[in-house]
């Protein structure tokens, strides 16, 4: 079942036309540090598309390819696809219900789990977005050293790290219409870089080479990880789906962080829900085979092989002698990441607000300025992206794979929790007899999300696992891979411990009401968008 609904009980029209007089919108804040609904369909698919295709493809793919070979490079992006589809299913449904200003996703925590939970999963995402930030800054400086440029380092990630702050700063349909633009120009690169793939599997390249599957059979389609054999091989898969889950990483959640500044989030929420995967598939699926073709494993210059670090795309139109166009796919992966880095901004200040409006986190983090842009806020959360300097003292590498391990375990967590809150928000559904009134329902319900769930909790125990084996262990790289987990729980345990809150809130006492009437109303009020001619009927279902 996939479909999206009004509820019933508001469909007469006369109590609709006596409500709505009085109707005003259902939000967490109060007085004048309301956020904006500024953001418009095609704003939010593009949000969250181009959270999801950053430097985890563009960049952290060539590391994979050289640890584990081609196979397991694509096998990683497909299974962690599902996961992603899954969790933002989840997500979908949860926040289509209720797309109130200043939600984020500890607010549903907090009211279909537990507040302790809320609070630890508060900060874990805000941490996790921060990290994210400064990983993407991080990842700029790497591209720009394929120039080998004079400029110092530094300098680059000042530059970087300024304009994604002030994009975030100015008002956020602003920030909408550039994070549009960016993530365009990532779409238009990505499908010039598939289709520059098809041709030169096909030979038609500069020295009419063909390809194919050259490089899956030399140096192989494997390369056995930390053992050899079958072992190495399941091995090298499970380690390729490990690292895949960076280029994933709360992007599902951007969709629901944005619900409260969409307009007509009813519609455009599952508009986005449901197109999110088929994109994910067309341009990770399709990408990470892609790569696999056009460039062997054992290519020095991929990240991991060396501190060069280049883009595996960027490689591979170099290796094919298509002289000019490395450069120009290298400034385009570097926009990438500054697309990215501004969705990761715009989410952990809009995470840090919603704490501030549910008493989890100062009250000063709620300001918002008269373009009702969370500023102290959005100032905080930048603030710590500055690790990203990290990159002067270390290899451009090393630092990058310091924050994709600690922002993997972080996400992970986080879908951890995503998934639990959905099991109790369905339960609570349940037992009032309420879940066919939902306005959007997911198919394969809550088998999926079970499913899922274990899967999760396996990657979180086992992000680390290859430092365990014999001679690779590292204490930084150890720290990198499960600091997060220490921290999430003293956050649980230490709020649980000084507030005496319950393991978990009774299905029965479960808040399913506040909020749902004027959200309802809300979504009667919006005017339904009606093509005049072709061009418009294109647009509409694009945007």
């Amino acid at each position: 079942m996939d479909e999206t609904k009004h509820h019933p009980q508001y469909d007469n029209g006369d109590a609709f036309k006596a409500e709505e007089q009085e109707a005003t919108e259902f939000n967490l804040a109060e007085g004048s540090h309301q956020l904006q609904r500024g953001l418009k369909s095609r704003h939010i698919q593009f949000l969250a598309l181009g959270g999801a295709i950053g430097t985890g493809l563009f960049i952290g793919s060539g590391g994979i390819l050289s640890e584990t070979g081609p196979a397991p490079l694509f096998m990683g992006y497909i299974s962690m696809m599902f996961v992603v589809w899954c969790v933002m299913n989840d997500l979908a449904e949860m926040v289509t219900l209720l797309p109130m200003k200043g939600i984020s996703i500890p607010y549903f925590v907090n009211r279909f789990v537990e507040p302790s939970l809320a609070f630890a999963s508060g900060w874990n995402y805000w941490y996790a977005y921060a990290m994210l930030v400064a990983a993407e800054a991080s990842a700029a400086s790497i591209i720009l050293e394929y120039w080998q440029t004079p400029v110092p380092t530094a300098v680059w990630i000042t530059i970087v790290l300024v304009i994604i702050l002030l994009l975030n700063i100015i008002a956020v349909s602003f920030f909408g219409e550039a994070e549009f633009w960016f993530a365009s120009i990532k779409l238009i690169t990505i499908m010039g870089l598939i289709i520059l793939g098809v041709v030169l599997f096909f030979g038609g390249g500069p020295s009419h080479d063909r390809l194919g599957f050259r490089y899956w059979n030399d140096p192989g389609a494997f390369k056995s990880y930390r053992a050899p054999g079958e072992t190495g091989k399941f091995l090298a898969y499970w380690h390729a789906f490990v690292k895949a889950g960076f280029a994933f990483i709360t992007s599902p959640e951007l969709i629901a962080i944005a619900a409260g500044e969409t307009v007509d989030p009813r519609r455009n929420i599952p508009k986005a829900a449901r197109r999110f995967i088929w994109r994910l598939a067309i341009f990770y699926g399709i990408s990470s085979l892609i790569i696999g073709i056009i460039v062997p494993s054992d290519e020095k210059e991929l990240l991991g092989a060396s501190n060069a670090s280049a883009s595996p795309f960027v490689l591979g139109i170099q290796r094919a002698g298509i002289s000019g166009l490395n450069h120009a796919i290298n400034g385009a992966v570097l926009t990438s990441a500054w697309s990215a880095g501004n969705s990761f901004l715009y989410s952990g200040s809009r995470v840090l607000y919603s704490m501030s409006l549910s008493n989890q986190a100062p009250k000063f983090f709620s300001i918002t300025n008269k373009r009702g842009v969370p500023y102290v806020a959005v100032g905080f959360t930048w603030v710590i992206s500055l690790l990203a300097y990290l990159n002067v003292s270390n290899t451009g590498a090393t630092v990058f794979n310091w924050f994709v391990n600690i922002s993997t375990i972080s996400g992970f967590i986080a879908w951890i929790v995503v998934m639990i809150t959905y099991l109790r928000f369905r339960k609570a559904f349940e037992h009032a007899g309420m879940l066919d009134s939902l306005p959007y329902r997911t198919p394969f319900q809550p088998y999926a999300t079970y499913f899922v769930l274990f899967v999760i909790v396996l990657l979180t125990l086992t992000n680390g696992f290859q430092i365990f084996f014999n001679g690779y262990w590292d204490v930084s790289d150890f720290l990198a891979a499960y600091i997060t987990l220490p921290i999430f729980l003293a956050l649980y345990f230490g709020h649980k411990i000084w507030f005496h809150t319950p393991w978990a809130t009774p299905v029965e006492d479960i808040d399913i009401t506040t909020g749902i009437r004027e959200m309802d109303i809300l979504a009667e009020m919006e005017e339904v968008r009606r093509p005049k001619n072709l061009a418009q009927r294109v647009w509409f279902w694009l945007a």
